[in-house]
């Protein structure tokens, strides 16, 4: 082998892992940017992908469409204009773009001259009760699925949103869903919970596990009696057809979680959610998730009298899940970089998938 084959193969053997918190959500996927509620008929609604500004517009017709937003004239916000029947107009000096981002009228502009280059324009749908848009390469949103969410459609579920702004890297709420062995952390809401992990399985684009608990010391939360519909139970030592079991998916770039209570077919909880980046470091992100919690099949409506519990307690354990990340993220950004001896299996696993169909940050 000569000189310089040896030099490659050492410099290749010193490269650095690549830094998860370092690595940037791929952008060629469906992502909702906003409850479909907060976007009012006529109330352009600016929203942040990544760093990049995106005003979103519903016409008076109920067409929804994403632009860039900055205006091509003085690139001040388009969010600050107003949408004049199925356009937008800038609020400052009036330049009026289409749904594509074409620019289709200025006023003082003489009508034999050429309109100004308009603006990017963002594949957007509406589904879910959320707006999604397609923020990568658009020539491959009609090729790229959206995300099939089949329990929210269904009446024998009842769905919250989740909609909150997290001081974090994307990457940490994947951990913090995927490695349940930080139950000790919610121990004053629910009391010891022990853990038991299952078994994993790994693709290249996805990682999926399962769970079972055990309630070693607590009560358990009347908030989470009425999630599962029934007292806690140990029902670790049984057989898989007959144990609760929770399942945790990262599908890239989005994640599901399922609870099924006693070995049932249908889940008492599904969640799906999804992280997405706000600022251009991506150290802030944007989780939207759905959480559909299945009604009594005797009476339904009792989901809905005790609805005010049950968001009571899932808003606790968020708080808690927030506030756990959002130090994980700060000693980060006092490290300068990821300083974290992982040793479960798991997690090493997800971390891999995250990294691979990620994009790393230009140095």
């Amino acid at each position: 082998m000569s000189n310089e084959s040896n030099l490659a193969e050492c410099q290749f053997s010193e490269q650095k892992p690549a830094d998860i918190r370092k690595t940037n959500i791929d952008p060629d996927f469906w992502y909702p940017i906003s409850q479909a509620k907060k976007l009012k008929k006529n109330k352009p609604l600016a929203v942040r992908f990544a760093g990049d500004p995106i005003v979103l517009v519903r016409t008076n017709s109920n067409q929804v469409f994403a632009l860039e937003d900055r205006c091509a004239h003085r690139q001040v916000p388009l969010s600050v204009g107003e949408v004049e029947g199925e356009t937008l107009r800038c609020g400052y000096h009036c330049w009026t773009y289409d749904k594509t981002g074409k620019c289709v009228n200025v006023p003082y502009l003489d009508k034999e001259k050429t309109l100004p280059t308009g603006v990017r324009s963002y594949p957007c749908k509406e589904e879910y009760g959320l707006i999604f848009i397609f923020p990568g390469d658009p020539a491959k949103a009609d090729t790229v699925a959206m995300p099939d969410i089949p329990t929210w459609h269904r009446n024998d579920y009842k769905t919250r949103y989740l909609d909150r702004e997290i001081k974090c890297h994307y990457s940490f709420m994947h951990e913090n869903l995927m490695d349940m062995n930080h139950q000790f952390l919610h121990r004053k809401l629910m009391g010891m919970i022990r853990t038991v992990f299952l078994d994993k399985s790994k693709g290249s684009n996805w990682v999926e596990c399962n769970y079972t608990f055990a309630r070693k010391a607590g009560k358990q939360h009347i908030g989470e009696k009425l999630i599962l519909r029934r007292n806690s139970k140990d029902t670790t030592r049984l057989e898989a057809k007959d144990r609760d079991q929770m399942t945790i998916r990262t599908q890239y770039p989005y994640q599901t979680l399922q609870f099924k209570v006693g070995g049932s077919k249908e889940p008492e909880l599904d969640l799906w959610n999804i992280y997405i980046p706000v600022d251009k470091e991506q150290r802030v992100n944007h989780t939207f998730g759905l959480m559909m919690f299945k009604r009594p099949d005797k009476m339904p409506w009792l989901m809905d009298i005790f609805w005010p519990a049950i968001i009571w307690f899932t808003e606790s354990i968020f708080a808690e899940d927030r506030w756990i990340v959002e130090l994980e993220q700060a000693a980060h950004d006092a490290q300068g970089e990821d300083w974290n001896q992982e040793i479960f299996p798991l997690i090493k696993d997800l971390r891999q998938v995250l990294v691979e169909n990620g994009v790393q940050q230009q140095s």
